[in-house]
């Protein structure tokens, strides 16, 4: 038996995609275990995660990620612009989709201009929130941990955002599983170390819970930065997020909208 796969990335946030549109390729059981194993950078394929691309009764897809330590997160922004360009170039889906996933029904733009495939999703709207942790009555969650100001907010998975002047230097190895692992945080959280940039540019260092490690980019991650320097009046309604793997770009209005790309790397087959 062999599986097929394809491998794809989101400004450096790499995913492996199991397409199971049709039938189930990966038994349920098992799903979290085939993660652990082939995102794997030494004994697997590497990545930060395994999309599995499924029908959907609600939508007109329905993304699933799994994550290196077995768990399954409800949301993923560069995983969904990655699912996106799969089932655009697969023909599921035309120029604007709708995408079931644990955080509920995300709309989908998407589209090619000069070769570059590019996605602007609907993000789940920030919630400034976190378990046990009192309001401070300016709206916002917030909270001393190892020196640092921690702000709360749950942008379809939960995070934390730390604002620094200089994020090249935090030690995010450190200090990023220390705030990610707060007994505040009930569920753990996605740990964003951010740096004000000229006019509406923040910059973004990200420690991702489930990969247990820094990625070059996380779209929640990048929405919920975005949303709370937007709720302190540092940024304006557009925000340019700069991660390690390139920028995203945060909308405020009506919604919260993120717009980044996405690519195929390659694909190949398992034996299994």
């Amino acid at each position: 038996m062999e599986i097929a796969f394809t491998k794809l990335q989101g400004n450096g946030n790499d995913f492996i995609l199991i397409d199971e549109h049709d039938r189930e390729v990966i038994p349920e059981d098992m799903k979290g275990a085939f993660a652990a194993l082939y995102c794997d950078r030494r004994f697997g394929i590497g990545a930060d995660g395994i999309l599995f691309l499924q029908a959907s009764e609600k939508a007109d897809i329905r993304m699933r990620l799994f994550q290196p330590d077995e768990s399954e997160a409800a949301m993923c922004g560069n995983g969904i612009r990655c699912l996106a360009k799969y089932a655009y170039d697969a023909g599921y889906v035309k120029e604007s989709c709708s995408v079931e996933t644990g955080a509920g029904i995300v709309p989908v733009t998407m589209g090619y201009a000069d070769d570059e495939f590019t996605a602007t999703i609907t993000m789940p709207t920030p919630a400034f929130e976190r378990s046990a942790i009192p309001a401070t009555g300016t709206g916002e969650y917030k909270q001393e941990i190892r020196g640092f100001t921690v702000y709360a907010v749950n942008t379809g998975v939960p995070h934390a955002v730390v604002f620094t002047k200089e994020i090249g230097a935090v030690d995010i190895t450190t200090v990023g599983p220390a705030i990610r692992n707060h007994p505040t945080f009930v569920e753990g959280a996605n740990v964003n170390f951010v740096e004000q940039g000229d006019g509406d540019t923040i910059r973004i260092r990200t420690f991702e819970r489930g990969v247990e490690a820094e990625t070059f980019s996380c779209g929640t991650g990048a929405t919920a930065s975005a949303a709370v320097a937007h709720h302190l009046g540092n940024v304006g309604d557009e925000v340019r997020v700069e991660t390690k793997g390139g920028p995203l770009i945060i909308r405020f209005g009506d919604s919260v909208t993120m717009e980044g790309p996405a690519s195929t790397v390659f694909a190949g087959v398992i034996p299994f």
